[in-house]
């Protein structure tokens, strides 16, 4: 699901609070509603944490999922704005931190025991789950959080536009470029990848052919056709061809809907909202083939549950999470087809999801599982950062790629072996 449809808020920054955790200090976290809401005539009292969603009857449809549970009073914390990450884990260090929360699969949260491993509630489903939900989950055999939703994202167009320039959908990275040249005009850029271009840095590396990281925890970005799609980057930039001063990030549908761009890449959370503005006129295709023989490239976002390990009620929290993300597959279901479009981590409830069977919808599930690319646990948030600057520099400062790329291996392989030695 999309974040709060106000603010430049992503996946990333949501991170990038996990470099810094230990500098933040102990302040108290804070949010939307405070107030106890809940069942739990036993007394007993739970508080989880969760972002504001953008999408209209999230919250409402959280706060219900709580109080429906009967072995506990669940408080949800909403929290608004831009700092969920900074809320979420300065009050990790607290007293006041929260039972469970929704996050990312993060290695350092696992090493410094910070989330609690769940292997005794999946394991009896975990054969229901995507395997890679759960390979994305695993460390040491053990598997941490529960995958609430997958959120495939690809390039979103109108073809009345592609059909009007006579632009085909594009193919490879280069015919992307050129698409993005022909459908521009005087009111319409013809490409939007989002405010600050690093929205599709996963799918540009895979769609070049490498990977983040290789089985070895090496470094594995750094090759001769991820310099040569990044200098494609470096001349669409260039060209007046991006749409790079959006209202909302790439996240939100509007760049699309308001007929600032012809293209753009976002979430599968967002199609309903661009189905009813726009109807038939909209279609999709996956990040493009980026090197000779590389396949192209749908980056999957989504959310997860986690348990805090050092809360005060770890087996209940746990109880809850299993109650809630493993048990009540009818609330599983609503999350992930009532507030936009997500595909249901349970393969149970995606095989029953019929809003996905026809159409646009359908297409997106195709996508996702041909070309569906996961989050590596491994590639942490200053290994994040590093690649981020090789845009900032490669891309929008005009820095040589090879040395952008260098300056980040030294920052990357700095980082692994605090991690693995």
């Amino acid at each position: 699901m999309s974040a709060l449809s106000n603010s430049n808020w992503d996946r990333r920054s949501v991170l990038r609070a996990a470099a810094g955790l230990a500098a933040l200090g102990p302040l108290a976290a804070c949010g939307g509603n405070t107030g106890r809401e809940g069942g739990g005539s036993s007394g007993k009292g739970l508080v989880q944490y969760f972002h504001a969603y953008g999408e209209a009857g999230t919250q409402e449809a959280i706060k219900r999922y709580a109080k429906a549970y009967d072995e506990a009073r669940v408080t949800t914390q909403w929290i608004t704005g831009t700092n969920f990450e900074s809320k979420l884990f300065s009050s990790l260090l607290t007293d006041n931190a929260p039972d469970v929360f929704e996050f990312h699969p993060q290695l350092q949260l696992i090493k410094s025991g910070q989330v609690a491993p769940l292997d005794d509630i999946i394991d009896p489903v975990k054969d229901d789950f995507n395997p890679a939900d759960i390979k994305s989950h695993t460390v040491d055999g053990k598997v941490y959080g529960v995958r609430m939703i997958d959120d495939p994202q690809f390039f979103f167009y109108r073809k009345s536009l592609l059909e009007k320039a006579g632009v085909d959908v594009p193919q490879t990275l280069d015919e992307l470029a050129e698409a993005a040249a022909k459908l521009t005009t005087d009111k319409v850029k013809g490409l939007f990848i989002g405010n600050s271009m690093v929205s599709t840095n996963y799918a540009l590396v895979w769609a070049a052919g490498a990977d983040q990281l290789n089985d070895k925890n090496e470094i594995a970005y750094h090759t001769d056709e991820v310099v040569e799609a990044l200098k494609v980057y470096r001349k669409m930039f260039t060209s007046g061809h991006l749409l790079l001063d959006a209202p909302a990030d790439y996240w939100d549908p509007s760049a699309l809907v308001q007929g600032l761009t012809a293209i753009q890449w976002c979430g599968m959370w967002a199609m309903p909202v661009m189905q009813k503005a726009l109807g038939d006129d909209l279609g999709i295709f996956p990040f493009p083939s980026a090197a000779s023989g590389a396949k192209p490239a749908v980056y999957n976002g989504g959310w997860s549950m986690f348990v805090n390990a050092k809360g005060k009620n770890v087996d209940l929290a746990k109880e809850y999470v299993k109650w809630l993300w493993i048990d009540e597959k009818k609330y599983q279901e609503d999350w992930a087809l009532s507030y936009g479009f997500h595909i249901p981590p349970r393969t149970s409830i995606a095989e029953s999801a019929t809003k996905l069977k026809s159409g646009l919808p359908a297409e997106g599930v195709k996508l996702f599982t041909d070309y569906g690319r996961f989050d590596n646990i491994s590639w942490t948030q200053a290994m994040i950062t590093a690649f981020e600057e090789v845009i900032a520099n490669s891309v929008r400062k005009g820095t040589n790629p090879e040395k952008a790329l260098d300056a980040a291996d030294t920052k990357v392989n700095r980082e692994l072996k605090k991690l693995f030695g």
